[in-house]
């Protein structure tokens, strides 16, 4: 189509081979081959993606819709992080059997633990469908109507296009709605725990080494996918078989060095790389800083109960890790952006924009586009940072306050579409609401509530908040509400919820949780979201307008790539030490030497088995060690975020190397702003994988299932 070969035509190979990017694996063809080959990968566009062919493509399933995994062995034995499998882990855990602190390890297919609601999804097929999302769209002015159109669109050509029954068709924009592509997916609904190593190995250095390098963490955990006879998606039965992938990944233990080719395979979440220099002045001054004060809050409030309580510690312990993560997050980007000058630099790319703008006479077009953006954004301002606290504080770290939100929606599902609509929500929320409250603590929650309504009351601006919010002791009504409030057991809430429409809301609003939610959210639907949902729209417009511009004025050797949108995506460069500071430099590479030496007994954190201190001290490493040292963890210069979690590390003949598992702190702006100077993915090296399967746990017969490869180095 005529757009895609303006696209690249403006991708065209440049004179030296770059790094950065996250790019759809079905265009790899020229340019990017090019840049591969010449960063020194061996294989070819269609050895990675081949819609004909099994490839690569076919070894990468998203999974559980956040992360990425991979198929390591004909039987459908999948890698992913321990973290992506946190949850699965915890879920089978209790205070007498607790994977979590122990491990666990799978010594035939009969052991393996099943996991409802856990799914992967593999890419079948990828094509562009642009023009016919925008079909009809190119006359409407109005934004919203605009949006609606090509949602009808959408949702027709997610049901008219082809595909195999088992299969589903899926519809996502690309580069701010200026593209749209279809991918047929497979989800297998039957995955099952094979094995976990110890939080002492798979969480070492767990919060303080978060978003940290030098790291020492065996962040992996392992499952199996099951299919029916036919070797098709099935939900869980005794009768289902392991899956024969149609590829998987041989598992290389010829070890890395650096300046060596890694290619990186996933499902990176979000990224904004083409946001303005206003926007990202807001989210580092204003929007970052408001975020991280209440999850440092909540954190302190969960961390002080779970130190003094071991059950709690198991409740609290996927979603103290979910918190931590993007809380130390938000506070490495701040700093990355900062110390990388990203604003100004965007600033100097507005500026050289509005040059070509005027060179090739489009001011009509993009002459005012920045002008907007700093008006619009002005005006945003208040309602943004509204909105932030509303998410924080009442949706995402105070479980009471996220139960009565959502009972709110109830009511006003009943109000707008009736009582049948009503019982259909109810029905699903009491059924999502018993695995909620199965971790939830109401002596924990009313901490953290005290402490997280002061900063949403105090920090919030004023004159969007309730009234009767600013006019309350909070502290005496926190306790008031977690003494009478039914939304402090489930016992409580389904007690709230029995009886028919009319008698569960008139009995929802007697109950003081539900009122004091039901106060902040009206306040917020009112004073907040519709402002913030109307000045967005327009910004929405401008990006595509903006991100249009980029495509079309760029000069024929930039690299513009589009954002991350949770799609499958590669991203390639070398593994590389970096300078964080000034007389500071970090080698790539780690060693259990490190873990030794931040060793602490006793310590959640940094604790170490005496099994992997025998090891250690014996120097057991089997073939998986390096001149009688252990790699542990590596870090390259790959393009990642949230998603690229479990993501594959490849070399350059497409063997597994390792895994992705995080960032370095001062790199974690790349979702904003890329900086391969600073810029590092982190990853478990595949023989430290390999050693604490076989050495530690003693599950060799999982290493027999790969093809394990040694390849030779020049």
């Amino acid at each position: 189509m005529k757009f895609f070969r303006i696209l690249l035509l403006f991708l065209s190979v440049s004179a030296f081979a770059q790094q950065g990017g996250m790019w759809i694996p079905s265009l790899l063809e020229g340019m990017n081959e090019k840049e591969m080959k010449s960063l020194g990968m061996k294989m070819s566009a269609k050895d990675i993606y081949d819609v004909n062919k099994s490839s690569m493509k076919d070894a990468v399933p998203h999974f559980n819709n956040g992360c990425t995994s991979e198929v390591i062995s004909p039987k459908g034995l999948l890698l992913t992080n321990h973290h992506c499998g946190y949850g699965e882990i915890q879920s089978h855990s209790t205070v007498e059997n607790d994977y979590l602190e122990k491990g666990f390890w799978a010594m035939s297919l009969e052991e393996e633990l099943p996991n409802p609601g856990l799914v992967v999804t593999f890419i079948v097929k990828i094509e562009d469908v642009t023009s016919k999302v925008l079909e009809n769209t190119q006359t409407i002015s109005n934004e919203a109507d605009k949006q609606k159109k090509i949602q009808e669109n959408i949702a027709s050509l997610t049901n008219s296009l082809p595909k195999e029954s088992w299969q589903e068709n899926r519809i996502r924009a690309f580069f701010d709605g200026n593209q749209y592509i279809w991918f047929v997916v497979e989800t297998f609904k039957d995955v099952r725990l094979v094995g976990a190593p110890p939080s002492s190995i798979g969480k070492f250095g767990s919060d303080t080494d978060n978003w940290v390098w030098p790291r020492h963490t065996g962040d992996f955990s392992l499952f199996r996918i099951y299919a029916d006879k036919n070797n098709r998606p099935a939900v869980y039965s005794k009768d289902n078989v392991p899956y024969n992938p149609k590829h998987f990944f041989p598992v290389s233990i010829g070890g890395v060095k650096e300046n060596d080719f890694t290619m990186v395979f996933g499902y990176p979440g979000r990224t904004q790389e083409y946001l303005p220099a206003v926007s990202v002045e807001q989210i580092v001054n204003d929007l970052n800083p408001a975020k991280i004060e209440v999850r440092d809050a909540a954190l302190k409030v969960q961390d002080g109960f779970m130190r003094k309580d071991k059950a709690i510690k198991i409740q609290y312990a996927a979603k103290y890790a979910s918190v931590a993560n993007y809380w130390k997050k938000w506070i490495g980007e701040t700093k990355g952006l900062k110390k990388s000058n990203a604003v100004q630099i965007k600033k100097d790319f507005e500026k050289d924009f509005m040059a070509k703008v005027a060179k090739e006479r489009k001011q009509a077009e993009y002459g005012n586009l920045l002008a907007e953006f700093e008006t619009n954004y002005k005006a945003i301002a208040p309602y943004a940072l509204s909105r932030d606290y509303f998410m924080e504080v009442v949706m995402r770290n105070t479980e009471l306050l996220s139960f009565g939100y959502r009972l709110n929606q109830l009511e006003q599902v009943y109000n707008a579409r009736g009582e049948q609509a009503f019982n259909d929500r109810k029905a699903n929320l009491l059924a999502g609401f018993e695995e909620l409250y199965k971790d939830f603590n109401a002596t924990v929650d009313e901490k953290v509530m005290e402490q997280l309504i002061e900063i949403y009351a105090t920090k919030s601006p004023l004159e969007l908040l309730p009234q009767e919010l600013l006019n309350q002791d909070l502290k005496a009504k926190t306790a008031e509400i977690f003494k009478t409030s039914k939304l402090t057991s489930y016992n409580g809430l389904k007690e709230l919820l029995s009886g028919d429409a009319k008698t569960v809301v008139a009995a929802m609003n007697q109950d003081s949780g539900y009122l004091f939610v039901k106060m902040i959210t009206e306040a917020y639907n009112k004073n907040v979201a519709p402002k913030f949902d109307e000045i967005n729209l327009k910004n929405i417009a401008l990006q595509r307008t903006y991100m249009k511009g980029i495509l079309e004025l760029s000069s024929k050797d930039a690299r513009i790539f589009p954002d991350a949108n949770s799609t499958l995506r590669v991203t390639y460069g070398k593994v590389k030490g970096y300078a964080p500071a000034d007389a500071v430099y970090y080698s790539p590479v780690t060693y259990l030497d490190g873990v030794m030496e931040k060793y602490v007994p006793g310590d959640y954190e940094f604790d170490v088995s005496p099994k992997l201190i025998e090891l250690y001290n014996t120097k057991d490493f089997g073939p998986y060690g390096e001149n009688g040292k252990m790699p542990v963890n590596f870090i390259g210069t790959n393009h990642t975020t949230g998603g690229n979690s479990g993501s594959p590390a490849i070399d350059a003949h497409g063997n597994l190397i390792g895994l992705n598992f995080d960032r370095v702190w001062e790199g974690t702006m790349s979702d904003i702003y890329y900086d391969p100077a600073i810029c590092r993915n982190i990853m478990v090296d595949i023989r430290y994988v390999l050693f604490v399967i076989d050495k530690y746990a003693g599950a060799k017969h999982l290493v027999d299932e790969m093809k394990v490869v040694r390849p030779k180095k020049k």
